[in-house]
């Protein structure tokens, strides 16, 4: 008998159900009227019998209320989110970011960038950086500031931006070559900057400079606000066959960073 309860407990305690509990408060969370357990399987994608049991659990310490069939969030959910935002409040959203950067550059080998751009204006600036290993790398201080039409984090900024103020941004631009095959003109750049829109990251090939190829995702907060722009950055030889391996390794480290910002 005991050992059957030490196996029900394995069971209970396993990943699988640690992220049904997650995502069942998170459905809670996201609706403002009580959910039938049907509903909750539904959007779940679980078997109504697996989150009764999960329920049931959740209800014996509070964080769920169970009322003529629907179910709520409880006193105790509130608790642990309150604790959660204390939390937050200590680890400052700069160290989620700069773990992530580290994540990263040991994924892609390559040096790691945080751009900001300027409100209404034209550049974006490097706010922080994690060095690639290799002899031969971007090079670029904190500080820096590139023009957003010629660089990858400059298009996935302007990608998160209104049509109209893509339009009032090129209307206004006076773009210079910064490399032989620097894209220059309104068209192209409009062009570029709404494939990063639909993609999701933007990619430039020898564009800020030659022989760079940087790889960008923005990054959000909680209120979906744009944090910023996280940038690979690396020499073209050693990036051009991996393109689509870049961008990849980019937009699933901004979406994680995204999240424990909040961002859902």
């Amino acid at each position: 008998m005991a050992d059957g309860m030490q196996v029900t407990e394995r069971r209970a305690a396993s990943p699988q159900s640690v992220t049904r509990v997650i995502r069942l408060l998170e459905a809670l969370c996201a609706s403002s009227e009580p959910v039938s357990l049907a509903d909750l399987s539904r959007r779940l994608a679980t078997p109504k019998s697996s989150l009764a049991a999960l329920l049931r659990g959740l209800a014996e310490e509070g964080f769920v209320i169970g009322s003529d069939a629907m179910w709520r969030l409880g006193p105790g959910a509130f608790g642990l989110g309150s604790a959660l935002t204390e939390a937050r409040r200590r680890l400052q959203s700069s160290d989620l970011i700069r773990d992530g950067m580290r994540r990263l550059s040991a994924a892609s080998g390559e040096t790691v960038l945080l751009a900001v751009g300027e409100p209404q204006g034209e550049s974006m600036t490097y706010v922080d950086l994690v060095e690639s290993a290799h002899v031969v790398r971007y090079l670029v201080a904190i500080g820096d500031r590139r023009p957003f039409y010629a660089t990858a984090g400059g298009r996935a900024l302007l990608a998160t931006c209104s049509a109209e103020a893509v339009e009032s941004y090129l209307k206004r631009l006076n773009a210079q070559r910064l490399a032989p095959t620097t894209l220059v003109d309104r068209a192209g750049l409009r062009a570029a900057i709404e494939a990063a829109r639909e993609q999701g990251y933007a990619q430039t090939v020898d564009q800020a400079a030659q022989g760079v190829t940087g790889t960008a995702a923005v990054i959000r907060d909680a209120a979906g606000q744009v944090v910023g722009a996280l940038v690979i950055a690396a020499p073209t030889a050693r990036a051009q066959d991996r393109l689509a391996e870049l961008a990849q390794l980019v937009v699933a480290e901004a979406a994680q960073i995204s999240r424990s910002l909040g961002f859902r």
